[in-house]
């Protein structure tokens, strides 16, 4: 990827620095429109002139092709980036894959350093079991959810999970100790996001394990509100509880909401995500990224954006 030259002031969310809650720092990001682009500076420009945002997370799609418009962007001021989304989907897979997707994510943080982005989000990947959340949620859909079927399945993919996941999370960690210290190298945070699908990596419980072992200032918790609630839905955790127990070490989120049980990609307050009780369960340095369905407009967007303010302030 082309390298942006100019060092502009970083964004203090680095310091994890105190502010009111009822004023969480927002950010947008590129999901939105990036496949429908062909410059990276018109891209931006539509984010920040029909959206109002100036603050920026690059999405894991953003093309190569893109970038030379973006670095104009940063070069002029104006925009800032609050994070970069990298999608790094084979730390569990072979050598070979492993050791490609260590240096996609090296690439991702020295593109974080030069756009003085805080923070990297990480996808872990996927253990390597017959796929049971897209058969959840057709039966959920169905209206088989919680019938004896349903409560069959889930249980023998927990039971089939919990027999070859170790091999598979013992894999990430060795990768993912590389990748964090060359964040801390570059004073960069890594995010680890929680995932929709059950045989994704990682669950709930092995991201918590895996923050207590490795235990460093720059790797923390990337949580997603849509992601979240589709694994609510489905009977794998309790929304709420789960932030509290995490919300703590949460860096920064991805704000959707979900009509359930799994359409993400929603504008906040449209689906069954109460807001209103899970934000504050959040530090105050949280970062709020806005994660919005391409096919979602200007106009509601802006509408719902208007309501966040309302409700959680400026």
């Amino acid at each position: 990827m082309p390298q942006a030259s100019i060092r502009k002031a970083p964004l203090a969310l680095n310091g994890h620095q105190k502010r009111p809650y009822n004023s969480p720092m927002i950010s947008f990001s590129t999901c939105w429109n990036s496949k429908r682009h062909t410059t990276g500076d018109a891209m931006l420009r539509e984010i920040k002139t029909e959206l109002g945002f100036d603050l920026i997370e690059l999405d894991h799609g953003v093309r190569t092709s893109l970038m030379s418009g973006i670095k104009k962007m940063f070069d002029a001021g104006e925009i800032r980036f609050t994070s970069l989304h990298n999608f790094s989907p084979f730390f569990a897979g072979s050598v070979e894959e492993r050791e490609r997707a260590v240096m996609q994510a090296f690439q991702a943080i020295d593109l974080a350093t030069q756009l003085n982005a805080p923070f990297v989000v990480l996808h872990l990947g996927r253990i390597t079991m017959s796929p049971i959340t897209d058969r959840l949620i057709a039966m959920a859909k169905a209206g088989k959810y919680l019938s004896r079927e349903y409560v069959r399945m889930k249980i023998n993919a927990v039971q089939e999970r919990e027999k070859i996941a170790p091999e598979c999370l013992e894999r990430v960690k060795n990768c993912l100790l590389r990748v964090v210290d060359y964040a801390g190298s570059k004073n960069v945070r890594i995010g680890l996001e929680a995932r929709r699908d059950y045989e994704q990596i990682p669950t709930e419980r092995e991201l918590s394990e895996l923050l207590e072992e490795m235990n460093s200032p720059h790797l923390g918790y990337w949580h997603d509100f849509g992601h979240s609630q589709v694994k609510e839905n489905l009977g794998f955790i309790d929304h709420a509880e789960w932030l509290r127990a995490l919300g703590p070490r949460a860096f920064g989120c991805h704000v959707q909401d979900c009509v359930w049980p799994a359409r993400e990609g929603q504008r906040p307050f449209t689906g069954s995500v109460d807001f209103e009780k899970l934000v504050p369960l959040l530090p105050a340095s949280c970062l709020f990224v806005w994660e919005m369905n391409p096919s979602t407009t200007a106009d509601a967007i802006r509408q719902s954006v208007q309501m966040w303010k309302e409700r959680f302030g400026e």
